[in-house]
């Protein structure tokens, strides 16, 4: 069973900043490139924190000139970006939030959706063992995992079938998917661990539902969720 890792859907083109990089260059950075967001690095590429739309505009609506709506905000950035230089300048290095969240390719992609969720974020730097900056991934990189079609999800499971019992006994149950929502059913033997199997089922790039109608487990035909297991 494959699980999607951060390095297979993450852009290793990434848009960024040093700490020395002005105000009125990330408002353009981030309004040309059509981005919420940009990490900060240092001369060897390692990540020391990340600039957000947020960031930017916080100093705007502290002067009471833009809002919390996304028009406003894009219209605070390109205000910054047309704005003349002023002295002391404000750079990378003063508006970034630090340290930076991050993850590695190698970590699988249900961890890093966790993460930004957790840390209510948009975008992780993706860093290799030496903290360098690699690539980046966002919400929408980690929702093609969930793009998944029915076929693909079907096959992980019924891998997932024959690691927990005997392949005769493997061979008698039905795998349903659509929509990502699972279906097993038939008559489980005695050897197959039917708990172990719908948390199987549940760890599955793209599941949304899993529902457990096995024979051998009748007292609750319903479905399971995650909260149950």
């Amino acid at each position: 069973m494959k699980h999607r890792t951060v390095g297979e859907v993450m852009s290793s083109e990434v848009v960024k900043a040093h700490p020395d990089t002005s105000l009125k260059e990330l408002a353009r950075l981030l309004t040309s490139h059509r981005i919420s967001g940009l990490p900060v690095v240092d001369d060897d590429d390692k990540v020391m924190g990340v600039v957000s739309q947020t960031d930017l505009t916080r100093r705007q609506a502290a002067r009471g000139r833009t809002g919390a709506d996304r028009d406003r905000v894009l219209g605070a950035l390109r205000r910054i970006a047309r704005a003349r230089p002023t002295a002391p300048a404000l750079t990378a290095g003063g508006l970034m939030s630090s340290p930076a969240v991050t993850v590695h390719p190698e970590q699988r992609v249900v961890d890093a959706a966790r993460i930004m969720e957790r840390c209510h974020i948009d975008r992780l730097p993706v860093v290799d063992e030496e903290d360098r900056l690699i690539g980046i991934t966002t919400r929408r990189d980690l929702l093609s995992v969930f793009l998944r079609t029915d076929e693909e999800i079907r096959e992980d499971i019924a891998g997932a079938v024959c690691l927990h019992g005997p392949a005769d006994d493997a061979g008698k149950l039905h795998i349903d998917v659509r929509d990502g929502v699972v279906t097993i059913e038939g008559a489980a033997g005695p050897e197959i661990n039917t708990m172990a199997l719908i948390r199987a089922a549940w760890r599955v790039d793209g599941v949304v539902g899993v529902v457990n109608r096995l024979a051998a487990d009748r007292r609750d035909a319903s479905s399971v969720w995650p909260s149950e297991l």
